[in-house]
C-alpha cells in the first residue's frame, strides 16, 4: 500500500499543470469510502488564459482500447466527474477539506488550488486479471485515475502535453468481526453398497489474511465398500466478469495432493495446510490480482465485499475463494467450503506487532 508521509507529484509536459496528492490508496469501508483530495499547481504564464480542470474516473477494460466488435467497445467508463479548479469557482479557503491540502497550499503558494471528490457507494475496487507472459496491451481491469488538464473549456480538445494523469486505487480491508467458521459435510451413497461414505471439511475461521496459512480439517468415514484412491485439497479463486459477459475464471491457486487413500470400512482424520500466494502463480493467465500502481508489486485479489442493495452487474469483476476437497472413488466425490481472503487494516497490523513485541520482551 502507499506509504505514509509521502507526497505524490506529477506534472504535465508543458509544465502548465501539476498534481499533488498525500495518498493514492482510498479505503472502501462498504458503508463509506475515503474521499479523494489533492492540490493542483498551475503556471499562469504557460496557461495563457486557459482554464484548468480535474477529473476522477473509474474505467472497466475488457480487452485492448483499440478493440471494437460489432460496435461494442471493450472499455467503459463506470464513473466520470469533472470539476473546474482554475479560475476557482469559489474562495480557495472554502474548498480545503483536509490537513494535507492545507499544508500543501501553504508550501506551494498562491498558484495552488485544492480539489475534492467523493466516491459513490456502488463502484468496484481496483482489480485486474493477470495476462499471460506473451500478452501485449493493457490487461482486463477496473482502474481509477485522477486527470488534470488545461483547455479553453471543459469540452474543448485537450492537448496531450497539457494533461497529467495519476493512477489511484480503491481498496478494501478485512472487517473487524469474524463470521462463523465454515464447515461442510456430504454423505454419498453408492450402488451395490449398503452403507454410505461421509466426508466433512472444516476451516478454523471464515476470514483469512493474505499470506496466512489455511488449515483444512478433513474427516472421512468410509462405511461403503468402495476404496478411496486419493484425496486432493485445493484453494480455488473464482473471478467473474459481471459487466459484459458474466464469464467466470476458476483458477486453482494452491493444492495438496499427498496420495492419501482410505480403504473400505476405514476412517481418516487429517489437517491439510494450504497457502495461496501470487508468488506461485505469476505465469498463469486469468488470475485476479489486486490493482497495482506502477513499479509496485501486488497480490492475489481480495474477496469482493459489496454493500447490500448494490447491483453486482456494475461491479466489473467479482472475486471469491473456496476450498475444494475431492475424493477419487472410481468417479469423484467433492465438496466446497467458501471463505474470504483479504488484507488486515493497517492499524490492526501495527497493533498486533506492538503486542507481539511486548509479549516477547515480557519477563518469564
Amino acid at each position: 500500500m502507499s506509504p505514509k508521509n509521502v507526497i505524490f507529484k506529477k506534472t504535465c509536459k508543458d509544465k502548465s499543470v501539476g498534481v499533488f496528492m498525500g495518498k493514492r490508496d482510498f479505503v472502501d469501508r462498504v458503508d463509506s469510502v475515503d474521499p479523494v483530495d489533492g492540490v493542483i499547481l498551475i503556471d499562469p504564464e504557460v496557461l495563457a488564459g486557459r482554464k484548468v480542470f480535474v477529473t476522477l474516473s473509474c474505467t472497466f477494460r475488457y480487452g485492448r482500447d483499440d478493440m471494437d466488435v460489432m460496435g461494442i467497445a471493450f472499455r467503459r467508463e463506470l464513473y466520470l466527474v469533472t470539476r473546474q479548479v482554475y479560475p476557482p469557482m469559489q474562495d480557495r479557503d472554502k474548498t480545503v477539506h483536509t490537513r494535507v491540502q492545507a499544508k500543501l497550499l501553504r508550501k506551494l503558494g498562491n498558484n495552488a488550488y485544492p480539489f475534492f471528490f467523493e466516491f459513490p457507494d456502488n463502484l468496484p475496487c481496483s482489480v485486474a486479471l493477470q495476462p499471460a507472459p506473451n500478452d501485449v496491451g493493457k490487461q482486463c481491469a477496473v482502474e481509477f485515475e485522477i486527470k488534470a488538464f488545461s483547455a479553453e473549456s471543459q469540452d474543448a480538445k485537450v492537448r496531450k502535453r497539457s494533461t497529467v494523469k495519476l493512477m489511484i486505487r480503491k481498496v478494501q480491508y478485512a472487517p473487524e468481526s469474524q463470521e462463523v467458521a465454515p464447515s461442510v459435510e456430504i454423505t454419498k451413497d453408492f450402488v451395490m453398497s449398503d452403507k454410505p461414505l461421509h466426508v466433512q471439511a472444516t476451516l478454523d475461521k471464515e476470514l483469512y489474511y493474505h499470506g496466512e496459512p489455511i488449515k483444512v480439517h478433513v474427516n472421512v468415514t468410509n462405511n461403503s465398500n468402495k476404496n478411496i484412491k486419493n484425496i486432493i485439497v485445493s484453494v480455488d479463486q473464482v473471478a467473474t466478469v459481471v459487466l459484459f459477459s458474466n464469464d467466470s475464471y476458476t483458477k486453482c491457486v494452491d493444492y495438496e495432493d499427498n496420495g492419501d487413500s482410505v480403504s473400505a470400512g476405514a476412517t481418516l482424520k487429517k489437517v491439510y495446510t494450504l497457502l495461496p500466494l501470487l508468488a506461485n502463480n505469476r505465469e498463469r493467465r486469468g488470475i485476479a490480482l489486486d490493482g497495482k500502481l506502477k513499479h509496485e508489486d501486488t497480490n492475489l485479489a481480495s474477496s469482493s465485499v459489496v454493500k447490500e442493495g448494490v447491483l453486482k452487474e456494475v461491479m466489473g469483476i467479482m472475486v471469491s475463494y473456496r476450498v475444494m476437497v475431492k475424493l477419487i472413488v472410481g468417479g469423484e466425490v467433492g465438496l466446497e467450503v467458501p471463505f474470504r481472503l483479504m488484507h488486515p487494516k493497517p492499524d490492526a497490523v501495527r497493533w498486533r506487532t506492538r503486542w507481539c513485541l511486548r509479549s516477547s520482551s515480557a519477563p518469564t
